[in-house]
């Protein structure tokens, strides 16, 4: 297969390790991973703000990026739940954007989208000998319904101990923009994810977007009593990338 990375802004800006992860484990697998330089945002922060005109250029620029491509492959639920989800009623009133829309965006997918459903994979050769928890995050389990795909690769991982987490489905309030403008109750829900995490006993807590990650993983620093030895929060594609050094 030709298979693009879309790497997503917050992975190219903050967490570049998770696109490198993605690539590490396709090419295990026999895979060649593409990077297409003119890629950009999807246009998801525009959009749920209400820029839909400041929307469009983008949606353009993403298939015409992309649309060559036999797989498209992100490490983000929300960017993928973006293009795939919204996209569409964006591109509506332009025919030929609509058209190229529904052409590409069958063939984009989240990372255990790709590897479960595409390539049929669930054992990938990783290592990783630690507890960890999962934290399925708002648009893989509500809009995309990623189920338990990441859990099935997770379970996978040679030494990794995959404990539950209370209250999962439960969203982590970061939400983007809502973490800003709802403060308060965003603090609160994180409160109530970290004290989750940390009564699990994990070393780990791993999700599917980097952006609740970081969210989780910022609440969990300043969290009282929990310390530098407590849970760290890593995507489930640097879990997978690993041979059993810790990251």
């Amino acid at each position: 297969m030709r298979i693009a990375l879309f790497v997503t802004c917050v992975n190219d800006l903050v967490y570049p390790a998770t696109g490198r992860a993605v690539v590490r484990v396709l090419e295990r697998l026999g895979h060649t991973v593409e990077f297409p330089v003119e890629q950009s945002c999807c246009g998801q922060m525009h959009a749920n703000s209400g820029y839909r005109a400041e929307a469009l250029p983008l949606v353009r620029g993403f298939v015409d990026t992309f649309g060559r491509y036999d797989a498209v492959v992100a490490p983000s639920g929300s960017c993928v739940a973006m293009v795939r989800e919204s996209y569409p009623r964006l591109a509506g009133p332009d025919p030929g954007l609509a058209a190229a829309v529904a052409d590409l965006t069958p063939r984009v997918y989240e990372l255990s989208e790709l590897l479960v459903d595409v390539l049929g994979v669930t054992d990938v050769g990783a290592a990783f000998p630690h507890r960890v928890t999962y934290h399925p995050t708002c648009h893989g389990l509500r809009m995309l319904r990623l189920h338990d795909r990441p859990l099935r690769l997770l379970r996978a991982v040679r030494g990794l101990d995959l404990v539950a987490l209370a209250g999962a489905e439960e969203c982590c309030g970061f939400g983007g923009t809502f973490a800003v403008k709802n403060a308060d109750v965003s603090a609160a829900m994180l409160a109530d994810k970290c004290a989750a995490v940390c009564d699990t006993g994990a070393a780990y807590v791993a999700a599917a977007d980097n952006s609740c990650l970081a969210h989780i993983g910022g609440g969990l620093s300043r969290r009282d009593g929990t310390g530098p030895g407590g849970p760290r929060a890593i995507h489930y594609a640097e879990i997978l990338a690993s041979t059993g050094e810790r990251p």
